[in-house]
């Protein structure tokens, strides 16, 4: 009789979203040295553009937890006006709501009123989304006019060696250890994005637990299979 196969439980993980946490190469350098240097910052509203999980929501934690921001998000914003969702902070994170706002009017009315009650209190704004504001589509002629002046700071499409130190943290994130040939063998055979990396670390971890296998080559062969 053969073994019945173990079913995952999906226990979560934390992944670590501190500042020591994230990986600096050329192509964040800039964004990471913009939230180093605040509150020396040349303008009180700032944008973080990049591709999905090029690291835009971790530096928004790293920067939320240095300087006490509010972190608001499209479903907050389109639940209550801005007054009672940052009462008196000085400091505010918009992360992700650049699709939310196409078509919608009254959206885009609280985030131009967000907007402006950190000018008025001489606060700090930090947005971020995949494009940089000014492409963002807005029909509301006074929010598109104010996106369009923001500084933006752009994370670049990760390189082999970005990719492979995100690999190598995502595994320990999960507390799991992988060999370098391992490394070796993912490299060459998935996307080159931080939203691939995390999909496929997630799906190793789960299929090495369902098999009761360490994570090898055959392993991760086996997983990348499934995947075509």
């Amino acid at each position: 009789m053969s073994r019945p196969e173990q079913i995952p439980l999906d226990l979560g993980h934390r992944p670590a979203l501190g500042r020591d946490d994230f990986l600096v190469m050329p192509s964040n350098q800039l964004a990471v040295d913009l939230i180093d240097s605040w509150p020396d910052w040349s303008a009180p509203a700032i944008a973080l553009c990049g591709p999905p999980g090029s690291g835009k929501s971790h530096l928004c934690q790293v920067w939320r937890a240095s300087s006490g921001a509010v972190e608001v998000d499209a479903a907050a914003l389109a639940r209550k006006e801005p007054p009672d969702l940052i009462g008196e902070a000085p400091c505010c994170v918009v992360d992700g709501i650049e699709d939310a706002l196409e078509g919608n009017r009254e959206l885009q009315r609280r985030l131009f009123h967000l907007y402006n009650m950190m000018r008025e209190r001489r606060g700090y704004l930090l947005v971020a989304g995949r494009l940089a504001p000014a492409r963002w589509r807005c029909e509301l002629a006074d929010l598109s006019s104010r996106l369009s002046t923001l500084p933006v700071f752009e994370l670049g499409v990760p390189d082999d060696m970005l990719i492979e130190a995100v690999l190598v943290k995502m595994f320990a994130d999960r507390q799991l250890k992988i060999t370098p040939e391992v490394l070796r063998y993912i490299l060459p055979r998935m996307e080159r994005s931080f939203e691939a990396a995390r999909a496929l670390v997630t799906a190793i971890d789960s299929f090495s637990l369902e098999r009761r296998r360490d994570i090898t080559v055959p392993l991760v062969r086996d997983v990348l299979e499934k995947r075509l």
